[in-house]
């Protein structure tokens, strides 16, 4: 495989292919014209020379330079045979003038784009899906949409920020709609039965008499880190934590602008709540001046309003010859009635002002709480607010630009937004953060992120955080020392670079990778197969289809063939209905056309694609002082 860029995703995205997915790798970086030491031979489609050869000594990731992403260099590093292609500089242009000669160079190649521009984006997926299909043998449009993916990192960095604000953690991986999230669960106590959630993905290395396991190592201690367990396994271990697979919320497709344009103004936003409650007493006064005119003067209930009414609005004439009783209720009427008229011009200025500022941003309801507090509605920004409400979070936004990208979104959706310096005493205050269940900076200054979240902190010291931070070092950095401060709190302190680059991993080994999960030191991998052509699975039922250690079958899509969804990572489109059933019974036999999501392991997933029809997995011998699955260097240091 080959990444091509000029920062640090390119670099990270790098590391997430050969620590996770073990993948010889190619690195092209700006520089001069040349290359350092000698060049691995890389098999075809990118995998792993076999073991025992002199290339299964060879490291899989090589670093080479070139000026620009020019033909001669895309030759240089073998994109004529290689499986993916990751093009990830920050200039569109390059990016797109690089892509057409990889597809040039090589029709089949699957390509992985950076773009910051979304509409150009889409016109070159559709553009070099196009190209791909008029070389390709096959005229399968699933095997097509695989074939490009155009992807910017305000959509890549979007579904972790907004897991951590949600599920309260980063492992978490969505398919069809659902948020689902590898929750770790404590050991159980004397005569407990744990919640196995949708089902049990690992046993972990801590034990009671292991304190040393809850670092997560999975060399020390008298029990490592287990994936997949048996569920005899499960039950017969004493004094593990486990980490369970649960569902958190379904996405729901945001409303269309059609539909938010026939929405109205809340009554509570036309009118105020002192103008109601004036409102409510006047009505009350009449009422019961009717109820006594009715009783007093014998007259019945409906001609007793009509007079009321009529005393109200003074239209009515003077009562000199009526009862004493009728005069004083006339002259009750007409004092409600001079209350009336100050109440009417009220309202209608109150109105008046409301739509009016129909257009303009909405100021977060009195008493909000349990929302989620978002700074900045950037490129990012806009993207988490849009996921928020697809969870049908509440959420107050604070931005300093009213002219910012995310602020017509904001509008609408409905959404609360401060104009404001968040730095600035009081807007905090304003957003409601001592009422907020987390607090998502993300503007473009780390300086102001780090502030805010401090500010914050001192206002509600349990606040769940999420910064955006730039640099991976200062991230980590700030992550330690706010979690040594605040050590109750829950604090997520991520590089951009960090949470784009597995979504644009996933990207390279294909659509059916919908996610990557860590456990301690090991990996789950997530995916979405075709039965067809895989012996381990094709009719076995579900029970018989479980490998321990391996695989596992998760769902199934219920969907016709010809009407399945080619990514299902993806949020389903307005009125689509789920089609994964989590619920499988395990006595239910797959078939040869049926689509299934698995949890499996680096190497049970590569066993059961090499089975198949679909892209290969084969692990890449481990490195010197890396240990097959568990993605660790011999110094103890964790990759993955």
């Amino acid at each position: 495989m080959v990444v091509c860029g000029d920062d640090g995703l390119a670099h990270r995205l790098a590391a997430e292919l050969r620590d996770i997915y073990r993948r010889h790798v190619v690195l092209v970086v700006p520089g001069q014209e040349g290359q350092p030491g000698a060049e691995p031979p890389i098999a075809q489609n990118g995998q792993a020379p076999p073991a025992g050869s002199r290339a299964a000594a060879v490291p899989p990731l090589r670093e080479m330079s070139a000026a620009a992403p020019t033909g001669e260099a895309l030759r240089r590093a073998r994109v004529e045979t290689a499986a993916a292609l990751a093009l990830l500089y920050e200039d569109d242009e390059t990016n797109l003038r690089a892509a057409l000669t990889a597809r040039r160079l090589n029709p089949g190649l699957r390509l992985v784009v950076r773009m910051y521009n979304r509409k150009l984006g889409d016109h070159l997926e559709e553009l070099l899906d196009q190209a791909a299909l008029v070389t390709a043998s096959t005229t399968d449009r699933s095997v097509l949409d695989a074939s490009t993916t155009v992807l910017s990192d305000a959509d890549t960095a979007a579904p972790a920020l907004v897991a951590t604000a949600v599920a309260d953690t980063r492992k978490v991986v969505q398919a069809d709609g659902l948020l689902l999230r590898a929750a770790e669960r404590p050991a159980p106590g004397r005569g407990e039965v744990p919640d196995p959630g949708l089902c049990t993905l690992a046993l972990l290395s801590s034990t009671v008499a292991d304190p040393a396991g809850s670092e997560g190592s999975g060399t020390n201690g008298a029990h490592a880190p287990e994936l997949l367990p048996d569920d005899r396994v499960v039950q017969a271990s004493q004094g593990r934590g486990t980490i369970v697979l649960e569902a958190v919320r379904r996405a729901s497709p945001a409303p269309s602008p059609r539909r938010l344009a026939r929405r109205g103004a809340p009554l509570g936003e036309v009118f105020s709540a002192r103008l109601r409650w004036a409102t409510a007493g006047i009505v009350a006064a009449v009422l019961a001046l009717t109820a006594t005119t009715a009783v007093l003067t014998d007259a019945d209930p409906v001609h007793a309003a009509y007079l009321t009414l009529l005393d109200l609005f003074s239209i009515n004439d003077p009562a000199l010859e009526d009862s004493t009783t009728r005069q004083v209720l006339q002259l009750l009427s007409g004092l409600v009635g001079l209350a009336l008229l100050p109440l009417l011009v009220a309202g209608g200025l109150e109105a008046l002002g409301t739509f009016r500022t129909t257009d303009a941003l909405r100021r977060p309801p009195r008493g909000l709480s349990g929302h989620v507090v978002l700074l900045g509605l950037g490129k990012i920004g806009a993207r988490v607010l849009a996921r928020l409400r697809e969870y049908d979070v509440p959420v107050v936004c604070v931005e300093q630009d009213p002219d910012a990208r995310g602020v017509p979104l904001a509008h609408d959706l409905g959404v609360p937004v401060i104009v404001g310096d968040v730095t600035e005493d009081g807007v905090l205050d304003a957003a409601g953060v001592h009422r907020a269940d987390a607090l998502l900076a993300l503007t473009s200054s780390d300086t102001t992120n780090l502030e805010a979240v401090l500010a914050a902190r001192a206002l509600k010291g349990d606040l769940r955080t999420v910064l955006r931070l730039y640099d991976d070092d200062f991230a980590t950095a700030v992550y330690r020392t706010l979690r040594s401060a605040h050590p109750d709190a829950v604090t997520r302190s991520r590089s951009v670079s960090h949470l784009a680059a597995p979504a644009f991993a996933g990207a390279m080994m294909g659509r059916q990778i919908l996610g990557a999960i860590p456990v301690e030191r090991k990996v789950l991998l997530f995916a979405a197969l075709i039965v067809a052509g895989h012996p381990q699975l094709e009719g076995r039922t579900v029970a018989e289809s479980f490998r321990p250690n391996a695989w596992r079958v998760l769902a199934l899509d219920t969907a016709e063939p010809a009407a399945r969804r080619p990514d299902l990572a993806a949020t389903p489109h307005d009125g689509a209905q789920p089609q994964l059933l989590w619920d499988l019974h395990p006595g239910y036999v797959l078939r040869h056309q049926d689509r299934v999501v698995i949890a499996a392991t680096r190497h049970g997933l590569a066993e059961l694609l090499a089975s198949g029809e679909h892209l290969s997995l084969d692990p890449a011998p481990a490195p010197p002082g890396q240990v097959g699955d568990t993605g660790t260097t011999g110094a103890g240091e964790v990759t993955c």
